[in-house]
């Protein structure tokens, strides 16, 4: 009954899996103030929303996409910049589907001929040729008079237009950043004068939303480069793990009715799970949305049955364990040497221990005040851990696998 091809779980990044759990802030944010906005022509920031792997960050812009396309919104394809690509390549090559979406190619005016030209070439040899030929406005100022022309078709379409850049921590070239960032933030800041209704103009927002997505760092970069500026045009989000009791909602369907699939006989049946699988689930994967799915998936394939029960999400988890921790030590392994430090002193003291100087002094730090910009880092850029007090871990799999023998079995 249970099998690959009906298992709802997939861990597989940049996937909206079947089984949805939380994030409900965001995709909140989505539905009552961004897209709200838009469409009647107020001004909103883009988004930017980063996290340590596996918190669901492009997962989460995917599903919000899916809902834009389903409420008829244009919506470009996930434009995932690969380490040393040209981001502007990759934009301007999904501003020009856009642009056919919008039916702009096939108006006849010679100025639109000559921009889609001109975006063309940018999609074809990129910025750093195009800043060295000189010839005409610099490729951000292209690419904006792109956008403005889209986001014109789409209010009178009264459509939103959605643009998803994501891994943007990827984007190492200074010139490619600066020159993307003030297109896309041009972009949403720009105003039209438009008649309302009583034959009254007044200024309207382009219907424009910009979600970019990547790991944390890209804050320091974006932030120490473009300073007010970028703050003011993108909101920052940095995900956490998911609360236990979101997971359990997630998984509650399971519980009753059931979770319905095709069964072998053209008709369907209903998959269960006890109280006491979904609490073991839920407890293993430490509020990672990743593990989330890796454990979901494994307790899955433990049987074949109608039931999982909490027997077969132990087996599963034993399957996925080493998965589990190359997961977290990925993470760790991306820290540099004093954050990673800090972490591991911290895990070493007692919970109401943690203070900064007693983690300061373990961690090797000459002073409190020099543990200062560390624990900054590690709070509000990475979203490991929280400086209240005492200090306390945010990021749940981490401080489970430095403090216990998660993610083994006992």
């Amino acid at each position: 009954m249970r099998s690959a091809v009906n298992n709802p779980f997939n861990p597989g990044s940049d996937i909206v899996p079947a089984v949805w759990a939380g994030r409900t802030v965001q995709l909140s944010d989505w539905r009552n103030v961004v897209r709200p906005r838009l469409a009647r022509g107020l001004p909103e920031r883009g988004r930017t929303i980063l996290g340590e792997p596996g918190l669901g960050k492009s997962a989460l812009v995917r599903k919000i996409a899916t809902e834009a396309a389903a409420c008829g919104d244009w919506v470009t394809s996930q434009v995932r910049v690969p380490l040393g690509s040209d981001p502007l390549k990759l934009v301007a090559d999904a501003l020009l589907t856009l642009a056919h979406v919008a039916g702009l190619p096939a108006r006849r005016e010679k100025r639109l001929k000559d921009l889609l030209g001109r975006v063309e070439s940018i999609a074809a040899s990129g910025v750093s040729l195009a800043l060295r030929e000189g010839d005409g406005p610099d490729p951000h100022v292209v690419l904006t008079d792109l956008l403005i022309e889209i986001g014109r078709a789409a209010m009178k379409e009264e459509a939103v237009c959605l643009i998803h850049i994501d891994e943007v921590q990827n984007i190492t070239d200074e010139r490619a950043l600066s020159q993307l960032l003030i297109a896309l933030g041009d972009a949403i800041t720009h105003r039209l004068i438009v008649t309302a209704p009583g034959d009254v103009r007044i200024e309207a927002s382009l219907p424009i939303a910009v979600y970019l997505t990547g790991l944390p760092e890209f804050e320091d970069r974006a932030g120490a480069h473009k300073g007010a500026t970028f703050a003011r045009r993108f909101a920052m989000t940095v995900l956490e793990a998911i609360d236990d009791d979101d997971l359990t909602l997630a998984l509650q369907e399971f519980v009753t009715p059931g979770w319905v699939i095709a069964d072998d006989r053209g008709g369907v049946a209903s998959i269960r799970m006890t109280q006491e699988a979904v609490a073991a689930l839920v407890d293993l994967c430490r509020g990672e949305p990743f593990l989330f799915q890796v454990a979901g998936q494994q307790a899955w394939y433990a049987g074949d049955d109608a039931l999982i029960t909490a027997d077969q999400v132990t087996a599963g988890w034993e399957v996925a364990q080493r998965e589990a921790a190359a997961h977290v030590e990925r993470i760790l392994g991306r820290l540099p040497h004093r954050e990673r430090d800090f972490l591991e002193a911290m895990a070493q003291l007692p919970p109401t221990d943690r203070t900064l100087t007693r983690i300061a002094d373990l961690a090797g730090f000459p002073a409190a005040a020099a543990a200062g910009p560390t624990s900054q880092r590690l709070d509000t850029v990475r979203g490991i851990i929280g400086r209240g007090k005492p200090y306390s871990f945010r990021h749940r799999a981490v401080e489970a696998y430095l403090t216990s023998d998660w993610p083994t079995l006992t």
